[in-house]
């Protein structure tokens, strides 16, 4: 399926990471333009997340540079496995934590927005996860659900827009992910299958799906809604 993303400017946030640097390179397979940002430096463009100002002059650059935004990938989190599972009910843990994903989410998203509202068209997702289904760690459940709300309503500010906004939210992920689903767990997905998602929904075919939060690898096993 030609995704139609030929030329198509897309700013990946979190480019250099184990799941962005997978979803940069396809969506350069597609022919698209691939922004890369990272807070280290060592992309096209820095950009942290948890300063306004430093999104502001992110997004600026490549509307300078381009001229347009039409796709913004969020992926930039520090994964679950560095933050201190003895401190997963601290509430200083919890705010830097939620600050580095969701809030960082909805800044990213906050500054593309006006450049895509004036185009009338706009793709942004989100890299959440499906511990925002799971007790067990305040700390990895919080900031992944607040990334999902967070998503979902800025898909229905825009709806019927042009714009659309999604979040994928993977379980564990591994290089070579394995076909087993324990009960009351979720399944495996690697890198590479999470950005075939994140492709077609940044691509215009996906122009009728937003405010979804859509799992990678098995969801939940023996869970049939939330």
């Amino acid at each position: 399926m030609d995704l139609q993303l030929d030329s198509r400017v897309v700013l990946v946030v979190g480019a250099t990471g184990y799941i962005g640097s997978a979803i940069a390179g396809r969506l350069a397979d597609e022919g698209a333009i691939v922004v890369g940002a990272s807070r280290s430096g060592d992309a096209d463009l820095t950009i942290d997340g948890t300063d306004a100002a430093s999104v502001a002059a992110g997004i600026a650059a490549v509307l300078a540079e381009h001229g347009r935004i039409d796709g913004v990938v969020v992926t930039a989190a520090p994964s679950l496995g560095t933050l201190d599972p003895a401190l997963s009910s601290d509430p200083e843990q919890v705010l830097a934590a939620v600050d580095g994903k969701a809030m960082s989410f909805l800044r990213i998203a906050s500054a593309a927005l006006p450049a895509m509202r004036d185009r009338g068209y706009g793709r942004i997702v989100g890299i959440s996860g499906q511990n925002a289904y799971f007790t067990g760690s305040i700390t990895g459940s919080i900031r992944n659900a607040a990334l999902n709300i967070a998503a979902k309503n800025l898909a229905d500010a825009h709806a019927g827009t042009g714009i659309t906004v999604n979040t994928v939210n993977p379980g564990h992920v591994r290089d070579e992910p394995t076909s087993t689903v324990k009960p009351a767990g979720a399944g495996d997905s690697s890198p590479d299958q999470i950005a075939d998602l994140v492709a077609f929904l940044v691509s215009p075919r996906a122009a009728a799906i937003s405010g979804e939060a859509i799992a990678v690898g098995h969801r939940v096993r023996g869970i049939a809604s939330f």
